[in-house]
């Protein structure tokens, strides 16, 4: 079954008669490391991504031609693949007046038709011949702006509350553009990338002990759920 990752979506999903949307990959971005100026100082980052023709290896951490400057905060099993959809990007184009297209957030899968803030944290999606797992949403940080040559840029983001998704890479293979995205596994816990974020951004004592419950959730968002309960 093909599916995106609508509201309500559940155990039950898809319910008789309804009309799924095809969710798919638009398109498949990666970006080496480069040095940019940035008020008065030279910094070392990889957000800037391209759309890349083609099949694309996905294995370890990472996809090939692609790589992350600061592996203390981006990367790693929790952070190898990070996808953005199309429909937020248009969002943005409104609210920006301008086009942003795939890859300016430095995604490497821009897809269509999967609502990532109503993803399950945990659930399984079958995309090309990799099988990859929802982790966590992204919390912007300071090279969000320098992409946008807006050092304010990472507060809007954050408020506009449409933070994408990472991804964990459970069976290694290749993606390409056009592949469809298929849902083979949702849990039943119910914490969405969206709730997820609302927890760790607004936090309170119930939406912590959820995150420090929830097993799917990675684990240093865990453990800083429960360093915070603790204070």
């Amino acid at each position: 079954m093909i599916v995106g990752a609508g509201p309500g979506a559940g155990r039950d999903w898809p319910r008789p008669g309804l009309t799924l949307p095809v969710a798919s990959v638009v398109s498949v971005n990666v970006g080496e490391q480069r040095d940019v100026e940035w008020f008065g100082r030279t910094v070392r980052t990889a957000i800037w991504k391209e759309p890349v023709a083609g099949r694309i290896a996905v294995r370890g951490v990472n996809l090939a031609g692609d790589d992350q400057a600061d592996r203390r905060v981006h990367g790693g099993p929790d952070k190898a693949v990070y996808a953005y959809a199309v429909e937020d990007y248009a969002w943005w184009s409104d609210e920006l007046g301008e086009v942003v297209g795939p890859g300016t957030f430095g995604e490497n899968l821009t897809t269509e038709g999967v609502d990532l803030s109503a993803a399950v944290v945990g659930e399984r999606w079958r995309v090309g011949t990799t099988v990859l797992e929802v982790a966590q949403p992204r919390q912007p940080c300071a090279k969000l702006g320098m992409r946008m040559g807006d050092a304010a840029f990472r507060e809007r983001f954050d408020e506009a509350g449409r933070p994408g998704a990472y991804l964990r890479i459970v069976e290694e293979g290749d993606v390409g553009a056009g592949d469809p995205v298929e849902v083979i596994h949702r849990p039943e816990h119910g914490l969405t990338i969206a709730g997820l974020y609302q927890r760790v951004g607004h936090p309170t004592p119930e939406g912590l002990q959820q995150v420090v419950a929830t097993p799917d959730v990675p684990e240093t968002l865990r453990a800083w759920a429960s360093r915070r309960i603790r204070r």
